[in-house]
């Protein structure tokens, strides 16, 4: 007989047909045992009377998560008896023989979506008993649908899925690779790629005409809750015969749109002012520099569900008397409803502005058509006046000041203005809201090394290629560098990133000679591409989509570690496998490798 599934038992009334599954839950009701057993699809009631003796007799003894078999009639429910909360609820399959297929040990985590909460690490240890929650089944099958929304929009606009090496050579993108001893090359090493970044624009090299995959990719930098630890994957791809970033942006952009409204069901808005400024005559999503997002949100990945920009006083107040506001510059946000915070909760956001590098926190009220705040007396009327109108704020509004180090203000007030957001309620989980950053500059100063290097990688192209390059001659200069480089935001997550590409190897020694590095050294470390290159490579472009961090967004789940199957701890531990794990001395001396212990 063929398993039939919970989902489809609705066609079998008054048939006979076997299910399989999970027992969910057990009620015994003296003269009859109700269990609810379930399947990847959902619940179905089975009721076993003492008619059956030996499946009546194992009924009683079966506890959650056992194994279960069963063959019976399918009816539907009393009227009484109907269960509206469930799909199945009013159907049920009346068991004649109950066949025991697995035990289950005492469960060491909730395997429902409802009662006692699990913590992270325990579940994380017992992921497959974790994963039979509904919830997480639902989050693994709408990944699957999600993978095919990718590849059916990639091949309806003839992109040529290609795989890429795992084993590769240690590049630079930003982050520790992850090393591979070689065996047979004793001292050498592989490294598992952070990106395919190489290997695809060989592909236009070789005249891929537009390339994509879900690749995996591999970074030896610290998890947090919008990162995964060691392995993620990307919707990576790649173009050739582009030479401006636009192209790329409007490739890109029905497929994102359709993720937001077709895939989770939501709706596309845009409730920041200054953003729309940079929406262009053929699109609805902004383009918004990097310098001017920095300026405004103080971030380079800004949430436009939401206003609450940054508004620039310096000039307001050049002249002021009051010392704190004597700053290199004076920045304000308006918080709408901002005056039913209270005195402590305040003083939470002016301990958070202070983390952040703060002296404090300055504030101004506005209640009953007067300002009550503790600077408001060393402030001129016409100063006061100047700020209400600048900022735009009214009764029941609060504004709240930065006053330092431009660098410094943006990041006090850009860090603030999401948790102001985050209080309010201000970002909606039903609206998604969608930017480009664009402009990035090509190099930035180190503070921690005091000098300057490419701020991602080397191998975006400088917005006015090689003569750009050329005529930088300070280091003020070299940092006024662009690259056309461009990031796409979502609800205030990079979710994607891409360039057009230096595919000149005489750009690529320049950009490399400013830094003070020979032909010698980037022939070395960049030896492959900069063959490819001298081969007629054409001009080219792409991004690359962070599936997990996007698949987390449109399915408002907490913590990326949620909708991965199997992902390591906040820790970077896989408590289930055990792993990371020592390994035998014969194995390391194959790989001619030995292991040194820390130092204390």
């Amino acid at each position: 007989m063929e398993r039939k599934k919970s989902g489809e038992l609705k066609a079998y009334l008054g048939e006979k047909v076997m299910v399989e599954g999970w027992v969910n839950s057990r009620r015994d009701h003296g003269g009859l045992i109700f269990i609810d057993l379930r399947d990847d699809q959902g619940l179905i009631q089975l009721v076993v009377t003492p008619d059956t003796a030996e499946s009546f007799k194992l009924a009683e003894q079966v506890r959650d998560e056992y194994v279960l078999k069963a063959i019976g009639k399918m009816r539907e429910r009393a009227e009484d008896l109907k269960n509206p909360h469930i799909a199945t609820g009013d159907i049920e399959l009346v068991v004649e023989e109950l066949i025991l297929l697995n035990r289950s040990e005492p469960l060491p985590v909730n395997t429902h979506d409802d009662g006692p909460e699990t913590g992270e690490d325990l579940r994380l240890k017992y992921r497959f008993l974790d994963l039979r929650r509904p919830s997480m089944q639902n989050l693994i099958k709408k990944r699957s649908e999600f993978y095919q929304v990718l590849r059916k929009y990639m091949t309806d606009r003839d992109f040529v899925e290609v795989t890429t090496p795992i084993l590769a050579n240690s590049s630079p993108e930003g982050a520790r690779d992850f090393l591979v001893p070689s065996r047979l090359k004793a001292g050498l090493f592989y490294a598992l790629p952070q990106a395919p970044q190489q290997f695809k624009q060989l592909l236009m090299v070789g005249g891929v005409p537009r390339y994509f995959q879900i690749a995996p990719c591999f970074r030896d930098e610290d998890p947090r809750a919008d990162r995964l630890y060691g392995d993620f994957y990307q919707l990576d791809l790649e173009m050739a015969f582009v030479e401006d970033g636009e192209t790329i942006r409007k490739e890109m952009e029905p497929l994102m749109k359709s993720l937001a409204t077709e895939f989770a069901d939501k709706k596309i808005v845009l409730k920041s002012d200054f953003a729309k400024r940079f929406v262009p005559e053929d699109s609805d999503i902004p383009r918004i520099p990097f310098n001017e997002a920095m300026e405004v949100y103080g971030v380079d990945k800004p949430d436009l569900r939401y206003g609450m920009e940054m508004v620039d006083l310096t000039d307001a107040l050049k002249d002021t008397e009051f010392k704190v506001f004597r700053s290199p510059c004076v920045k304000a946000l308006c918080v709408k409803g901002g005056a039913s915070l209270s005195r402590s909760q305040i003083d939470n956001f002016t301990d958070q502005a202070k983390k952040l590098g703060a002296g404090g926190l300055a504030y101004i009220v506005y209640e009953n058509g007067s300002e009550k705040s503790p600077i408001a007396k060393f402030l001129k009327p016409e100063e006061l006046g100047r700020i209400k109108e600048l900022t735009g704020a009214e009764d029941g509004d609060a504004v709240f000041f930065g006053a330092d180090e431009k660098a410094k203000v943006n990041k006090v007030l850009g860090q603030l203005r999401i948790s102001f957001a985050d209080y309010f309620g201000l970002a909606s989980k039903d609206e998604v809201a969608f930017c480009w950053i664009t402009d990035f500059p090509l190099y930035e100063f180190q503070e921690g090394e005091g000098k300057i290097d490419f701020c991602h990688n080397p191998f975006s192209m400088p917005k006015g290629g090689l003569k750009a390059l050329e005529e930088a001659k300070t280091d003020e200069d070299i940092l006024a560098i662009k690259a056309d480089q461009y990031d796409f935001v979502m609800n205030g997550i990079e979710v994607c990133s891409g360039a057009v590409r230096n595919y000149s190897p005489e750009i690529m020694y320049k950009a490399f000679a400013i830094l003070g590095y020979d032909k010698s050294v980037v022939e070395e470390r960049f030896g492959g591409m900069l063959n490819a290159f001298k081969f007629g490579a054409p001009p080219h472009a792409g991004c690359a989509v962070g599936i997990d961090r996007i698949f987390m967004e449109l399915m408002d789940a907490k913590s990326i570690r949620d909708v991965v199957a199997f992902p390591k701890n906040g820790s970077g531990i896989d408590l289930m496998m055990g792993s990371p794990s020592p390994v035998d001395l014969d194995q390391l001396r194959d790989a001619h490798v030995s292991v040194l212990e820390d130092e204390e």
